[in-house]
């Protein structure tokens, strides 16, 4: 994998979860501006939501609509801030999700 990429993973469950919308923000100029959006695939993923030759040194983040998959969650809304740095093209930022919490972390 490369660029800015995803996985959503249901430890309720025990399954990727499907169809769940994700966006890509890039903070601009002192606003959120939309870089992508995609759904996580059967498998869960979101894979290269931007390639890596488009991958710049900012903060973005990865908005997570999990309230369209996980009814009476939470969470409807998961927001995930990150920087880049340079030289580091590749960010893989998987998402675990559960009814009454979530983690993440920084993956390969």
């Amino acid at each position: 994998m490369s660029g800015i990429s995803t996985h959503v993973l249901d430890l309720a469950l025990g399954k990727p979860a499907f169809y769940v919308p994700v966006r890509l923000e890039r903070f601009e100029f002192g606003n959120w501006v939309e870089i992508a959006s995609r759904h996580t695939t059967a498998d869960g993923r979101c894979d290269e939501i931007v390639p890596a030759n488009d991958v710049t040194v900012g903060t973005y983040r990865l908005v997570f609509a999990t309230g369209s998959y996980q009814e009476g969650g939470l969470y409807p809304e998961i927001v995930v801030s990150f920087a880049t740095t340079p030289g580091s093209g590749n960010y893989h930022l998987p998402l675990l999700l559960s009814p009454h919490g979530y983690t993440t972390y920084r993956g390969s």
